[in-house]
């Protein structure tokens, strides 16, 4: 309960990159003792959510612009191959889910409703995980996709940069119903790599990974 807990609120983004974890207060937080939430903050560092010192002081993880890059880099590499597996794996129910929730993000650009957009957006990455049928490929992309810096990404979104989402996840549904594996990953990676280019704009440009590693 502390892990998840605690997760959220860094996912979410309830406390912003740097600031402090102090465990008497998580387990106020949390409405337990300070034992689990070690346990769930050792658990936190692992998947480089949070940063501990020399001194055992926690503090919720930044990154670097090489951070990013990298990040953005293995996102593109395994959603591109999630989303050619999921082609011809995914049934048209699940499409037609597909469709639906970039109708949700449609919407979300229309009202200007980031929350809506980030839910809207996850729960379309996830089911084209989930259509890939690969537990492995999922465990290995769930803690990038649940970084912090997918938000802060949104957050940076001119209108623009959500109309392209929106067009990129309709493309995405037509590649699908071709159940077409090089159009779908090639999309994907597209994707990725544009939502990168649109974080390092606007946080004053950033270090691009290497050609090679997309």
């Amino acid at each position: 309960m502390a892990y998840a807990r605690i997760r959220a609120g860094i996912t979410g983004g309830e406390w912003a990159p740097g600031d402090p974890l102090r465990e008497e207060e998580l387990a106020a937080l949390c409405g337990v003792s300070r034992t689990p939430v070690r346990e769930a903050l050792r658990r936190l560092e692992a998947e480089y959510l949070i940063r501990r010192t020399e001194g055992a002081r926690s503090f919720v993880a930044d990154w670097s612009a090489d951070d990013v890059a990298e990040m953005f880099a293995l996102r593109a590499i395994l959603e591109g191959h999630a989303a050619a597996r999921a082609s011809t794996r995914i049934d048209d129910c699940a499409i037609d889910r597909l469709e639906a929730l970039n109708g949700d993000v449609g919407t979300s650009i229309e009202t200007g409703d980031t929350d809506l957009f980030l839910r809207a957006n996850r729960a379309f990455h996830t089911l084209v995980l989930d259509a890939a049928q690969s537990p492995r490929l999922a465990a290995m992309l769930t803690a990038l996709v649940e970084q912090p810096v997918v938000r802060r990404t949104a957050q940076r979104y001119g209108g623009g940069e959500f109309q392209r989402s929106h067009a990129e996840h309709a493309a995405l549904v037509e590649a699908f119903r071709a159940r077409d594996p090089i159009w779908a990953q090639s999309t994907m990676t597209s994707h990725i790599r544009r939502a990168f280019h649109a974080f390092a704009a606007a946080n004053g440009g950033g270090k691009t990974a290497p050609a090679g590693e997309t």
